[in-house]
């Protein structure tokens, strides 16, 4: 076996130790793209006895060699000025054709004057080509005038691989290291989005934050934030940032109108528009300032998480193509932590304007306002807040236009099923949903979708009542498929039970206060009516003593005048029967006696007591089925009597009054209904004070205490009453009394 050339050896190691200096790019410091093209040089020059060897890189983007990246090796090798490769050299050629090339094959080629000068006198230049892209080119220089041999042209062109290997690996390295830069200042820039979203308390100025940090990014010239107004119409100027404009156009944008950001708005995406003169959108641009030239734009929808369309973010430059992909990703991401922001701050302004309420608003009002803020927070069509009463849910509050039963029941309803399974229960399609018990209410509701949560009180997570939301076909918002609304729901549900249970502890200080003011009133009452029973008793009680004296003495005179006599016993009698009226009402003040009652016999004897006209019919239903309750016998006749005369008065003694009956867990309602012109609203907390007098008192004989007597004798028989009236169709009373266990 013949003896193996000893240059092909050491070119072999030199190729392994390359290897292994391209392994090591990137992950180890000491070593770079410089030194291992340092010692591809090194071993080229080598290779070839009395060589030198050169490597410049190459600028695709300029079409020209870089002079600074050379990197040479050799005995006689020594940069001189002017020795960078020419525009019309061996390197631009071989780079144009893709090979190498040898001085010694090419017809009238000029070696580079200053290499020649330098003794060089055969040349060869290989181009460093990776995947088609040309990243540089080899040099090598002989001082004598022979071609190379087929083993120095096979060494070098695997040296040429390596070098190519190693300048694209470095590119490459250098190119991620760039974008990873870029990734990481995003970051950076998107985590002050992030502190301002939680540092500033006004939307706007958020936003004019967002806005700026976008034009710092990006170089853009102007920007703008244009919010979706309430009725989804029009998009208002929110924030605007960027250089000094003379005469900004921040009126409305109609959504319908022809403009960039209204095509975002319809269209629901991001654009990117190099040349705002370009058609189409030079016929659809409208300029933030007629008076200043833009052209080009980059717009990002401000999309929430539930589907609903917020606004729009716009970015504007005067420079054509200012905008680079890279640039619409970040604006993206910056809308996205628009929308974050605009949902906290309305959840935060919600938050507090409830706060408020909770203080100072009656519990009607503020469930409508927390019904109308669930269509608010979450673009709903319609919502409804309801309360367990026995099996059914009673209706609280509405809003968007809810139409619906006063009542529907807990098993079979879809409010019904979150409150049973004490979780929010959703449904995509309400009219071929099993668990919505009106699929023609979502019919002609036009409803789709539907999110129910549960009132839960307590530790022990008890329900309340239910809370929820519909939303039309016609809507935007995918409120069922977010957390996120979920979430608010369930937060304004919260504040529900809040009201609920302030309402009730306001209630039952009330009714604590009322009843020991009720106290004190008949301790009050009871002495100073001791006193007057005992100075009527001394007055009016000598009135049939002194009529009998006269009697006795003027018998004669009394036998002849009949009308004197006539009197006198008159006189008599009105003395005797005031006096027992007045032990009769003394008797409502001591402590009432309570005892088993049957209510419509009660019932039966207040209609006889009341002594109304006979154009007053009074009918009766259900009231033979009720349990016994719990009360005073002549106080719950005094109750009704007192009632059914003022229902007689309010018909001016003509029309239908309707006592009915119910019963609930652990209490009998009596309802006393009148067809009477009705009670206003506004009146209702009113009627039942002491000193109030809406209506002139038509019967004689009475005090005028009223109902403010019906709804204290109610209090003693640890119940309660209620009026319900619109003010228009008559007057419904509710007395409701405790049970007993006897039927």
């Amino acid at each position: 076996m013949p003896d193996t050339d000893p240059r092909l050896l050491e070119a072999l190691a030199s190729l392994n130790q390359i290897g292994a200096a391209m392994n090591q790019l990137g992950s180890d410091e000491t070593v770079s793209v410089e030194s291992t093209l340092a010692l591809i040089v090194e071993s080229a020059s080598r290779l070839v006895p009395d060589a030198s060897a050169v490597i410049y890189s190459f600028d695709p983007a300029r079409g020209e060699f870089d002079a600074a990246s050379r990197v040479s090796a050799g005995k006689w090798d020594n940069a001189a000025p002017g020795d960078a490769p020419r525009a019309d050299g061996l390197g631009h050629r071989a780079l144009l054709q893709r090979k190498r090339m040898l001085s010694y094959e090419q017809a009238n080629l000029q070696i580079h004057p200053v290499r020649a000068a330098a003794g060089a006198r055969t040349m060869g230049c290989f181009p460093l080509i990776v995947a088609e892209k040309p990243v540089g080119a080899l040099y090598v220089y002989l001082l004598e005038a022979r071609p190379f041999s087929q083993l120095e042209l096979l060494m070098l062109d695997n040296f040429v691989n390596l070098a190519a290997m190693a300048m694209y690996h470095a590119q490459n390295l250098a190119r991620i290291k760039r974008e990873l830069d870029r990734k990481q200042d995003e970051l950076v820039r998107l985590r002050r989005a992030g502190l301002l979203i939680s540092s500033r308390s006004r939307l706007e100025d958020t936003l004019k934050s967002i806005l700026e940090m976008a034009l710092d990014v990006t170089g853009a010239q102007f920007g703008i934030f244009r919010l979706l107004d309430r009725g989804g119409k029009s998009l208002v100027t929110g924030a605007v940032a960027g250089a000094e404009m003379s005469h900004p156009l921040v009126e409305a944008l109609p959504v319908e109108s022809d403009s960039v950001m209204s095509w975002v708005a319809r269209n629901r995406q991001a654009i990117r528009i190099e040349d705002l003169k370009a058609a189409p959108w030079s016929q659809i641009y409208y300029p933030l300032d007629a008076q200043m030239e833009m052209r080009s734009e980059l717009a990002a929808p401000l999309i929430g998480s539930n589907g609903r369309l917020e606004g729009v973010l716009n970015l504007e430059s005067p420079a054509v193509g200012a905008f680079s992909e890279d640039d619409s990703h970040l604006l993206q991401a910056l809308a996205t932590q628009a929308v974050v922001a605009i949902q906290e701050v309305r959840l935060l302004d919600a938050l507090q304007e409830v706060t408020r309420l909770l203080l100072n608003q009656p519990l009607p009002a503020l469930l409508q306002r927390l019904s109308d803020l669930a269509c608010e927070l979450l673009d709903a069509s319609a919502s409804a807040i309801w309360r367990v009463e026995g099996s059914d849910l009673v209706y609280a509050a509405s809003s968007g236009g809810y139409r619906h039963g006063e009542r529907i029941p807990v098993v079979d309803s879809l409010a019904g099923q979150a409150v049973l399974g004490r979780e929010a229960v959703v449904a995509h399609d309400l009219r071929a949903d099993a668990r919505f018990h009106r699929p023609d209410l979502a019919q002609t509701q036009d409803w789709k979708r539907a999110l129910s949560v549960p009132l839960l009180v307590g530790e022990g997570r008890e329900p309340l009542g239910a809370f929820s939301v519909y939303s039309s076909t016609a809507s935007s918002g995918q409120f069922i498929e977010s957390e996120w609304d979920k979430k608010v729901l369930v937060f304004l549900a919260d504040f529900a039970v809040l009201a609920f249970q302030n309402t009730a502890r306001q209630d039952d200080l009330r009714s604590a206060q009322e009843q020991r003011s009720v106290a004190e009133t008949f301790a009050a009452v009871g002495d100073i009516t001791s006193n007057l029973l005992h100075r009527l008793n001394n007055k009016i009680g000598t009135i049939p003593v002194r009529i009998q004296g006269i009697e006795d003495k003027c018998a004669d005179v009394l036998q002849s005048n009949y009308y004197l006599a006539h009197n006198l016993k008159e006189i008599e009698r009105c003395a005797a029967d005031a006096m027992q009226s007045v032990r009769d009402s003394l008797s409502h003040l001591r402590p009432i006696r309570v005892e088993p009652v049957n209510v419509a016999a009660r019932v039966a004897e207040a209609v006889k007591s009341a002594q109304l006209p006979d154009s007053v019919l009074v009918r009766t239903e259900t009231l033979e089925s009720l349990p016994v309750v719990i009360a005073g016998g002549s106080t719950l006749e005094l109750v009704f009597a007192n009632i059914l005369e003022n229902a007689s008065d309010a018909m001016d003694g003509r029309g239908i009054i309707t006592i009915s009956g119910a019963t609930g867990p652990s209490w009998v309602e009596i309802a006393i209904s009148d067809n009477g012109p009705g009670i206003p609203p506004e009146l209702h907390d009113h009627i039942f004070e002491l000193n109030y007098s809406g209506r002139r008192v038509t019967r004689p004989g009475k005090l005028g205490f009223g109902l403010w007597w019906v709804k204290t004798l109610v209090k003693r028989l640890n119940g309660s009453v209620s009026v319900e009236s619109d003010g228009q169709h008559g007057t419904t009373f509710r007395l409701r009394l405790p049970m007993t266990n006897q039927r």
